[in-house]
């Protein structure tokens, strides 16, 4: 049950938190404005689309980053003012224990914890889409990037297409070889000189074709076509392509599938999504130990006072996305699992923050 003093520093943390992203998110809007001001009128972009359409998806994306780094700021902000004017210096000498003064926060914690989960799995992405879409069509960013020679490809779970050369210009491939399986062992494969796209959305065109049959006793038939010859394949021109930022524009059961797909192909980026679907759970979990260490660091009254306490949140901060983007690069070369890889920090995090509150004054 919430007491009065519960109410007070949620209603001081919620207050601080809020109007951080708002400051933020301001700054933010006018400093990427400035960037792409230039864009903008080469568009020829009409205001309200600029406003209401790219910049109202775009608060969402930079908040979406930044909300655990608002809940350090506020929560240090917030309790380092408590610690100067002695309240909590009073709040424990009343009987209560630091467990409890933790309550408060912890609850505050949660509540935003929630709206980052469902914005993240949800909201974010949506609006990311459209902006992303913005930024694709009328400013030139985003653009395709993927890998056009020496493809494997399996495009069911027992088939798989390998590609030396593939051209984007002309949705064409050189040097193709199309392998069947069954139980592991390799039953035919065809393979020709050249393939095109003859008809969207996935059939083929392929010259110089030979198709080789490898029956149970290891005996080859081979099969000639002197003409070309059509066949629909699961193999689509995107499946060479990608976004980098095609993740980011996924809502949560879009990605599932997206990484349910890439896993059959054996494309190579399924380690992308997978790290993207992890990353949008666990940073709810990041805002709850951030605002344990800022109320650890923070309730200890220091000389320096709130500014000691803001300039060791930032250099927390700071090295919380160092040792996201550290292990983010590990888990997108496969050096170890996305899952590992995102939760790492607040493993890590969660060790200082058992640590600074079993240090912290009482």
């Amino acid at each position: 049950m919430l007491k009065t003093i519960d109410w007070y520093i949620i209603k001081k943390f919620l207050g601080a938190f809020f109007f951080t992203g708002l400051i933020f998110s301001l700054i933010s809007t006018v400093v990427d404005f400035s960037d792409k001001v230039d864009k903008f009128v080469k568009a020829d972009l009409s205001w309200q689309k600029i406003w209401f359409e790219y910049y109202l998806n775009f608060i969402p994306f930079i908040n979406g980053v930044l909300w655990p780094l608002f809940a350090l700021i506020a929560v240090i902000f917030i309790t380092s003012r408590l610690a100067k004017n002695a309240e909590v210096i009073s709040i424990l000498n009343a009987g209560v224990s630091y467990n409890r003064l933790l309550r408060p926060f912890v609850a505050s914690a949660f509540l935003i914890a929630i709206l980052h989960f469902l914005g993240n799995h949800f909201l974010i992405p949506h609006s990311n889409s459209i902006r992303n879409g913005m930024d694709t069509k009328y400013l030139g960013r985003n653009k395709e990037r993927g890998k056009f020679r020496d493809v494997h490809i399996y495009i069911d779970k027992e088939s798989k297409i390998y590609v030396r050369n593939y051209f984007k210009r002309d949705t064409s491939a050189r040097i193709v070889r199309l392998e069947k399986f069954k139980d592991g062992r390799l039953t035919g494969y065809v393979k020709a000189t050249s393939m095109s796209l003859a008809e969207p959305p996935n059939t083929w065109r392929l010259k110089q074709a030979q198709r080789r049959t490898i029956d149970d006793d290891g005996k080859e038939s081979i099969t000639i076509y002197e003409e070309e010859i059509d066949t629909t394949i699961n193999l689509f021109p995107s499946d060479f392509t990608f976004r980098g930022n095609d993740k980011d524009d996924m809502v949560t059961p879009e990605l599932l599938e997206a990484i349910r797909k890439e896993q059959i192909k054996g494309a190579g980026n399924s380690s992308l999504f997978e790290f993207e679907l992890h990353r949008r759970t666990s940073e709810p979990f990041t805002i709850l130990i951030l605002t344990i260490i800022g109320v650890a660091i923070a309730s200890r009254k220091v000389r320096g006072g709130i500014g000691l306490h803001l300039a060791i949140g930032v250099f927390i901060g700071a090295l919380y996305i160092f040792i996201s983007k550290f292990a983010f690069t590990f888990a997108t070369n496969d050096q170890i699992s996305p899952l590992l890889a995102v939760w790492i920090p607040n493993v890590v995090f969660s060790i200082v923050a058992a640590y600074l509150v079993a240090r912290a004054q009482k």
